[in-house]
């Protein structure tokens, strides 16, 4: 999972960009990059490992000069975590054109073979955003114009969108002609556009992951990018739109409102935190239905994503909501944490308990989902060592038993404590005395409720059933031996090797 800004308009905007990503940061802690084009159409760019916080000094920020711009947060889940993956990605030809994108390609190997048959491009690292980058620039090539029209762009994006697979919401920047957003045509991963209005009248634009990102900025948020539709603005602020997939059908992914995305962001049409509100409304009348004989005494959630779900579960249940874990927030996720080991060992740097809201007591934890089943093992254990009596546990998701495949780390059935397991043999796993499940129909229907319009998601962590329709078991067998954490660490020796040394 990866956060994207892209900003277009009349004033410096390398400053707006890095606030958008500081509020898009949750989304991916592993690297950032912020790219610009200056007065004399050069590309100007800053990207290395770490928080955004961290890379971008006072040096970095007076070079990023320009009136366009965009940037990323990097969570890997194909490639390394090397900076050599971080983006934005470039090209040369033709035109200049920069791209960062969030989501996951599941023909990436297939692109690259196209790539050098026809092209003779050559894709210089794992990643599946090099890919994607040269194939929109190939399309574009075959133009054979040296003055672009939006014509010919949304042209490019038609043959892009019929070449690559999978989930896509990206922003490019074309040298000497403008900037074009576009999503995949089921919109699986959030983009959404928002605009500001400078006192001579001229309106700039902005794309980002979340809404949120918009809020931070001072743009205005406008509407969600459509799924298979490009967006093109040129320099001199004119807007083009256009549908350019085949057959397009709104089925954004479950996770996101689950887990992924900020409360306060709209995505799709729906307010994330409501959406949560009723997620926990939900679970809470199953709760009271199926454990009747439990004696609860509090419910405490697992911050923070899983807080509002929690509040609502205790006005349910009519039994006091506390916050028994505080949470250190200079740790990263551990879920988006790049390995087993380090996952485990940062969940105790991540919380504290305050023992005397376990002590002597029955408590619920809530947590917005369980994945691997390691952070979830280690709090209930810090549960009990403060004290608690009993522990019961509530997911506001369905168990995941299947890997994701369209940008989430999931990528194999082995990692994932849900698969081919009972809710009964998760709960002696994990430790707790009770364990229950949302129901997915109760899920699907939280998000729904918010926007009745939105007919299928992606739920395929929870079904197994991907909706692009060309996963197939030799895909999901390859990603897995390519993911693991093991092949993660030797592809991070391999890249080294590509890697220059940014100046300080």
């Amino acid at each position: 999972m990866c956060g994207i800004i892209g900003i277009i308009g009349q004033t410096p905007v390398n400053q707006a960009i890095y606030d958008g990503l500081t509020v898009l940061q949750h989304r991916g802690q592993d690297a950032a990059g912020i790219m610009t084009i200056d007065d004399e159409n050069r590309f100007r760019l800053r990207k290395a490992n770490g928080l955004v916080s961290d890379i971008f000094q006072q040096i970095h920020m007076t070079r990023l000069q320009g009136n366009v711009g965009v940037g990323h947060v990097r969570y890997p889940t194909a490639g390394s975590s090397s900076v050599s993956e971080a983006q934005p990605f470039y090209v040369n030809s033709p035109y200049g054109i920069t791209l960062v994108h969030n989501g996951n390609l599941t023909n990436s190997d297939e692109l690259k073979q196209k790539l050098f048959t026809l092209a003779r491009r050559h894709v210089n690292t794992n990643s599946d955003s090099e890919a994607l980058l040269n194939i929109m620039a190939y399309h574009l090539d075959q133009t054979q114009k040296i003055e672009l029209q939006p014509e010919d762009i949304f042209s490019a994006i038609k043959q892009t969108h019929a070449d690559i697979c999978g989930a896509y919401a990206c922003v490019a920047m074309i040298i000497g002609f403008g900037m074009v957003a576009f999503r995949d045509p089921y919109g699986i991963r959030p983009l959404v556009l928002g605009k500001r209005v400078l006192e001579n009248g001229f309106t700039e634009y902005a794309f980002a992951s979340e809404s949120v990102a918009l809020d931070a900025i001072g743009f205005e948020f406008v509407r969600d990018v459509k799924p298979g539709e490009a967006i093109f603005v040129n320099f001199n602020g004119e807007f083009y739109s256009e549908q350019c997939a085949e057959n397009p059908d709104l089925c954004p992914c479950i996770f996101e409102y689950v887990y992924f995305a900020r409360p306060d962001s709209y995505i799709d049409g729906v307010s994330v935190y409501a959406a949560r509100v009723h997620m926990g409304e939900r679970l809470g009348r199953k709760i009271a239905r199926e454990w009747k004989d439990l004696d609860i005494d509090v419910v405490i959630p697992i911050p923070e994503t899983s807080n509002d779900i929690a509040l609502r579960i205790a006005r349910e249940l009519g039994v006091p909501y506390r916050q028994g874990y505080v949470k250190n927030r200079y740790v990263g996720r551990t879920f988006i944490m790049p390995g087993q080991e380090q996952r485990k060992n940062s969940v105790r740097r991540k919380l504290n308990t305050i023992s005397s809201e376990f002590r002597g007591k029955n408590v619920l934890l809530v947590d917005d989902s369980i994945v691997r089943g390691t952070t979830s093992e280690q709090i209930v254990e810090m549960a009990r060592h403060a004290g608690a009596k009993k522990v019961y546990f509530a997911s506001a998701a369905p168990e995941i038993r299947y890997p994701n495949v369209y940008g989430i780390d999931m990528p194999t059935v082995n990692e994932l404590i849900a698969y081919n397991r009972s809710v009964e043999e998760i709960a002696e796993l994990i430790g707790v005395d009770r364990l229950i499940f949302q129901d997915l129909t109760d899920l699907t229907q939280s998000v729904r409720q918010e926007n009745p319009n939105i007919k299928h998601f992606d739920a395929s962590v929870f079904t197994g059933e991907y909706i692009t329709g060309n996963v197939s078991k030799a895909y999901l067998d390859n990603i897995a031996f390519a993911r693991n954490d093991q092949a993660k660490q030797q592809q991070e020796k391999d890249a080294t090797n590509l890697e220059m040394h940014n100046e300080k």
